[in-house]
């Protein structure tokens, strides 16, 4: 559980190091499941939701050697977690279906949690699974899922990463060879590729909508770094812009970040890409018009942080949420600050350039309570941003200590108490 106290910045200027991507990170943890071998991940970032899953995969047999920020991982004999409350902790823990059920035939995980901003069905992964071969039974909280998979055609009605993931998981162990139509194109699916690869698997296609897969009946261990947080970079970048700011961002891909980039030019910054990083100076100031879509269109994770830059934008700028039907929660805490914010289904309207002032709000998820702590840096006095669920830690390494080393006034009170995960 965590307090946050945010108060008015003028500026933000200086450089931050980009974390490794909590949604890369993931997925790779799990592929320890595949190989008897150790896997070694470098530059592992301190995240709840790291920690969650780390204690989700010590359940399923997963041997974890620390060394700083590396992470070693190996199973001689995997089994399926026992925990449901732990596993209804987060989203990502599904992501241990489909290893398990190539590697030992068999699978029983309890339906995941996470944030609250949508339905999130994981039917999806259930279809994958059984293109590949195994049988699927549904009880109330949970799924158990065998056989012994081989090839074979998947079509996704939508390009879900998750379940992209998990079939790329299950498909590598599989007898024969494995397409996955409609397939996410995210770079941390190219990631998740690069690496399966690396451990002996054969997967192209990677990055496009058509990804192939021929099943091998070993995998062995590797050493691996993961792409770097491009949703960090974005908020951080959207933090400068709010300010004025002059910011350069060590470690940042472009190229991961091209819809958010486009946008952010569009308010009225300069960026410059250069061998150092990634460069914003200037104050944003022209409205905006933003759809979420799959990748490579405008990022969902990056909505509401962008939400919180147009706070600052004279004029009024529209939000058309086609991912999840229910993630503008954040907008009634925005309000309470003094936002002009009008929602309509999935259609938010952002009148801004009003004066904000500093109250108490809460952290309504993930990316939601980093737009609160942004959108109090541009709100006389002081605001303080309620946690109690420790959303913003769940996938952000140190956003406060990120902000402060940049000229921001926010300080954290760690309140011990049980966390609250939704």
């Amino acid at each position: 559980m965590a307090t946050y106290r945010i108060r008015h910045c003028e500026q933000l200027s200086g450089e931050v190091s980009i974390h490794t991507a909590k949604n890369a990170v993931l997925p790779l943890l799990c592929a320890a499941l595949l190989t008897r071998e150790p896997i070694t991940i470098e530059r592992v970032p301190m995240l709840t939701d790291v920690e969650t899953l780390l204690e989700i995969l010590s359940e399923c047999g997963v041997n974890i050697s620390r060394n700083g920020d590396e992470l070693t991982l190996w199973s001689d004999e995997p089994q399926s977690p026992t925990s449901e409350n732990l596993l209804a902790r987060m989203r990502a823990s599904v992501l241990v279906m489909g290893p398990l059920l190539a590697r030992t035939g068999y699978a029983r995980v309890a339906l995941p949690g996470g944030c609250a901003i949508g339905q999130r069905p994981i039917d999806l992964h259930l279809k994958g699974m059984q293109a590949l071969g195994a049988e699927v039974h549904l009880t109330p909280g949970s799924v158990t899922l065998q056989g012994t998979l081989h090839g074979g055609n998947v079509y996704l009605d939508f390009p879900s990463v998750g379940a992209t993931e998990n079939i790329l998981l299950a498909a590598v162990l599989a007898k024969g060879s494995t397409r996955i139509e409609n397939a996410a194109k995210e770079p941390e699916i190219i990631d998740l590729c690069a690496f399966l690869n690396d451990m002996g698997a054969k997967i192209s296609g990677g990055g496009t909508g058509t990804i192939f897969v021929e099943g091998r009946e070993s995998l062995h261990g590797c050493t691996y770094r993961p792409i770097p947080d491009r949703i960090e970079a974005g908020t951080i970048l959207c933090a400068s812009a709010m300010t004025e700011g002059s910011v350069l961002l060590r470690g940042a891909r472009p190229d991961h970040m091209r819809a958010l980039l486009f946008k952010l030019g569009e308010t009225g910054v300069t960026l410059r890409e250069s061998p150092a990083g990634l460069r914003l100076t200037g104050r944003a100031s022209q409205p905006i018009q933003v759809r979420t879509l799959a990748y490579p269109g405008f990022p969902t994770d990056m909505q509401a942080p962008m939400m919180a830059l147009s706070l600052c934008l004279r004029g009024t700028s529209v939000f058309l949420e086609t991912i999840f039907e229910n993630r503008f929660m954040h907008a009634r805490e925005m309000v309470r600050l003094g936002a002009n914010i009008r929602i309509e289904d999935r259609i938010a309207l952002v009148n801004g350039g009003h004066a904000l002032a500093g109250t108490t709000v809460s952290s309504t998820d993930l990316r939601g309570g980093a737009a609160m702590m942004l959108s109090g840096l541009v709100a006389e006095g002081e605001t303080v941003l309620l946690d109690p669920a420790g959303h913003i830690a769940r996938g952000y390494e140190n956003l406060p200590g990120m902000l402060r080393s940049l000229g921001a006034d926010v300080t954290v009170e760690e309140i011990p108490g049980e966390e609250i995960h939704g």
